[in-house]
């Protein structure tokens, strides 16, 4: 623990239970996740700093507007929020904000997922 420019923690997995593995994988690779593993009932994507997002196949229905397990961070939110636009999916307006510049998207099986503006610091 010398180095105080790195935290030493870091979250490693997240889940979400969604109604189409294939699907939500697809969506998450697009988008910017980096593909790790495919199967029938389960994905693993990677997002920036190693964590990894575990997809796991849902017996049951997920409700339309869910919100997501997790929220997401990104550089540059402006171009990402375009980006989705321009993809055809469905999202909020940016919402400018003290900490966060934030938005939603509508996402696999119908969760809402938050995206926020990062304001990480120094060396992450």
């Amino acid at each position: 623990m010398t180095d105080s420019s790195r935290p030493v923690f870091a979250v490693g997995h997240l889940s979400m239970p969604v109604e189409d593995v294939h699907a939500a994988y697809g969506f998450f690779v697009k988008h910017g996740m980096r593909a790790v593993l495919e199967r029938d009932s389960f994905g693993i994507l990677e997002l920036r700093g190693g964590t990894h997002l575990i997809l796991t196949k849902s017996d049951d229905p997920i409700a339309e507007g869910r919100q997501a397990p997790f929220d997401l961070m990104v550089d540059d939110v402006d171009a990402v929020h375009a980006a989705f636009v321009a993809d055809g999916v469905e999202t909020t307006d940016i919402e400018r904000g003290k900490i966060h510049d934030s938005f939603d998207v509508t996402g696999p099986s119908g969760y809402s997922i938050p995206i926020h503006s990062s304001h990480a610091v120094g060396v992450v």
